[in-house]
């Protein structure tokens, strides 16, 4: 079965061709119009566009790495794959995201203090209708893969936080246009440098609790603890470590030891299938260990 984001990758490379065809446009209507909510639209659909490509590059780079793990190239020096590529990419976007909200929030302030910025409404309203199409085409193409994959996600966000915009550039285009208020285009660049940030921070955050290997979301490592010593047999539980490798993939590791060293394989099955079937992870390494074994290494972190 393909992974969450390579079950995607020809839907991002739709999207990223539509976006960066029509990211030219937008960069060059910005300047012929004048429009701060058009130069800041485009440089939101060049984090999109930059989301995308890092999304592909990950998924195909882990997706290879994912079929040498499978035995079918060599391992190499990677022995956990390059999965981790895509949680980056998610950071990177995050933080390309704040970038933009920040420079169209002062370059609004800028703008209002110059009333002498004159907007061109016209041609403005028109690219900012094209660019709401592409961006809603965009959306849908990603939508599937969204809950799936969190590059795709980062992208997938990205994408609809510049649909939303794109309706408030158009909106902003068809009120200058017929009455001429250009302090209507700094107050939209703001506005839409406000809603990038809370989507960030989720995104964000999201990206660092996997690349600090945080224990996932709904998964109590205490909880874990107390369910493996509950097994018949074990005694003990130490070097319990749970995590995200990435998207859709939980990992968890332990040492469990039991008073019967006989009985080592039926509680290896026992504890694989409650990490499976009550946690949902599926690749657990368990280390079983018999009570009076005392070369075991016991770390402190």
């Amino acid at each position: 079965m393909a992974r969450a984001g390579a079950r995607h990758r020809g839907r991002l490379v739709v999207a990223l061709v539509l976006v960066g065809t029509f990211l030219v446009v937008e960069v060059v209507a910005a300047f012929v119009t004048g429009s701060l909510a058009l130069l800041s639209d485009a440089g939101h659909m060049l984090t999109d566009v930059v989301g995308l490509a890092m999304a592909l590059a990950a998924i195909s780079l882990a997706t290879r790495y994912g079929r040498r793990l499978a035995g079918a190239e060599p391992v190499g020096r990677h022995t956990f794959g390059v999965y981790r590529l895509e949680v980056l990419a998610a950071f990177v976007n995050a933080l390309l995201l704040s970038g933009v909200a920040v420079f169209v929030l002062i370059e609004a302030v800028r703008r209002l203090a110059d009333d002498a910025v004159e907007v061109r409404g016209v041609p403005m309203l028109v690219v900012a209708a094209l660019g709401l199409v592409v961006n809603v085409v965009a959306a849908l193409l990603l939508r599937p893969g969204a809950g799936e994959s969190l590059a795709v996600e980062g992208a997938y966000l990205e994408v609809l936080a510049d649909t939303l915009a794109s309706v408030a550039v158009l909106a902003g285009a068809a009120v200058i246009t017929i009455t001429d208020w250009n302090w209507v285009d700094p107050v939209l660049g703001a506005a839409i440098g406000v809603l990038i940030l809370p989507r960030t921070v989720r995104l964000g955050m999201q990206s660092v609790r996997i690349l600090l290997q945080s224990a996932p979301p709904g998964i109590d490592p205490a909880e874990v603890r107390v369910r493996l010593a509950g097994l018949p047999g074990v005694t003990g539980v130490h070097d319990l470590h749970v995590w995200t490798l990435t998207s859709d993939m939980e990992s968890a590791s332990a040492h469990l030891t039991v008073a019967d060293a006989g009985s080592g394989h039926e509680v290896l099955i026992l504890a694989r299938r409650l990490l499976e079937d009550r946690y949902g992870i599926d690749h657990a390494t368990i280390q079983i260990e018999s009570a009076d074994q005392s070369d075991c290494a016991r770390l402190d972190w």
